[in-house]
């Protein structure tokens, strides 16, 4: 059993086979040399000092996990079973892809010193004496990194501008009715928010607008989205899509025999919305390996396949609020709010015919909980109850 990738989807699918009963050889093998880890910490306790590193806290030995670090994949031959990487190629039975996602980069800034990333304990390591140094920051994108990297740059005493060419922050996100309270946020933490502003051009210590505007910049740190890390399955037969991403069945397997697919570098059919979704996140790469692992081993035992169709969720701590989100609103035929969005705490609630489909809490984690499970079971609302931010959300219902 090989595994490509050492992010979290990796990791937990090779402790999903041990947790299940596998007793085969696995490897996993990760491009990094550090010690598999955590990513949600790089942009808050890592990046802050507060904390040194985030590995996982897996005794790989114990399982009995070869770990193969420091080595990039870089390609997949079917007909042979054997997983090509830059020490040679790595046969396999059975190969899960984990490779994540990459950043995508500012065109014209590579190269440009001062030009930054967060997506890698050696990036958060980078930036941990920039913000030491409390250099005038420039933030390009006002998506979920950039907010997070905002707030601890703002936390660590630096000036924080953050150009968006957007609308209004989160516009890939969210809604413009959703977003647009998000906007007051920055200018609460002391950082200043450009919409509508593209960046022309990276300077050694400035960042030109294509209005003329000069900004600034001891350091840029760019976070305008991440793809799918799988240029290096071209070729192999792995159906790709639009975005990407590995096309995986509802089960995470690939259209090639024996390659499974898991994390964020693969996309999945979802019955519960209707379309196939392609999810960024923590939580997505935490519950796929234990549908993977299973269906691993069912193939060997003629079992019918699990089918992967979670509830999305994900998190994000941005200027002291702490922003939770579940489900996925595109779909929706209603948008309805409990409590005012200029507040601390407030939710929106997205129903498809009276049924709770997706919902943003914004400090109100309780919500966000019962609101799961809301969806999860697919209750039927009454709309009138749900809009009072005094009646907690399973007492929303209309039974």
């Amino acid at each position: 059993m090989v595994v490509a990738g050492a992010g979290m989807a990796g990791v937990q699918t090779a402790v999903a086979l041990r947790e299940q009963g596998f007793t085969g050889t696995v490897t996993v093998i990760g491009a990094e040399p550090h010690q598999p880890y955590d990513r949600p910490p790089l942009s808050k306790a890592v990046l802050l000092g507060t904390a040194e590193g985030s590995a996982f806290d897996v005794d790989f030995d114990a399982l009995g996990i070869e770990l193969v670090l420091g080595r990039e994949v870089t390609g997949l031959r079917p007909a042979d079973h054997a997983l090509d990487t830059e020490a040679g190629p790595v046969p396999y039975d059975v190969l899960v892809v984990a490779t994540g996602a990459e950043p995508v980069r500012l065109p014209g800034a590579e190269g440009v010193p001062g030009v930054h990333l967060l997506r890698t304990l050696d990036d958060a390591e980078r930036l941990r004496p920039v913000l030491a140094r409390q250099h005038d920051v420039v933030v390009v994108g006002a998506g979920w990194i950039g907010a997070e990297f905002a707030t601890a740059a703002r936390e660590a005493g630096c000036a924080v501008t953050v150009v968006e060419a957007a609308d209004r922050p989160l516009a890939g996100a969210l809604p413009p009715e959703v977003a647009a309270p998000m906007t007051a946020w920055y200018a609460d933490a002391g950082a200043d928010l450009r919409t509508h502003a593209r960046v022309a051009r990276v300077e050694p210590g400035t960042v030109l607008l294509d209005d003329g505007t000069r900004l600034p910049a001891g350091a840029v740190v760019v976070g305008i989205g991440a793809r799918p890390a799988t240029a290096w399955l071209a070729g192999s037969g792995v159906a790709l899509g639009a975005h990407g991403e590995v096309v995986a069945d509802s089960g995470l397997r690939t259209s090639v025999p024996d390659v499974y697919a898991v994390g964020d570098c693969a996309s999945f059919p979802s019955a519960r919305y209707g379309e196939r979704l392609l999810v960024h996140h923590w939580d997505n790469a935490l519950q796929g390996p234990r549908t993977v692992a299973a269906n691993i081993l069912g193939e060997a035992t003629g079992e019918a396949p699990q089918v992967y169709d979670p509830v999305p969720y994900f998190w994000s701590e941005q200027f002291g609020r702490f922003v939770q989100y579940a489900g996925h609103h595109g779909a929706a035929d209603a948008t309805l709010w409990r409590g005012d969005p200029s507040g601390p705490a407030w939710t929106v609630c997205w129903l498809r015919e009276t049924r709770l489909v997706a919902l943003l809490a914004v400090g109100r984690p309780r919500d966000l909980a019962q609101g799961r499970r809301l969806i999860e079971s697919g209750t039927p609302m009454n709309p009138t109850l749900l809009t009072d931010p005094a009646r907690p959300l399973k007492k929303a219902t209309t039974a």
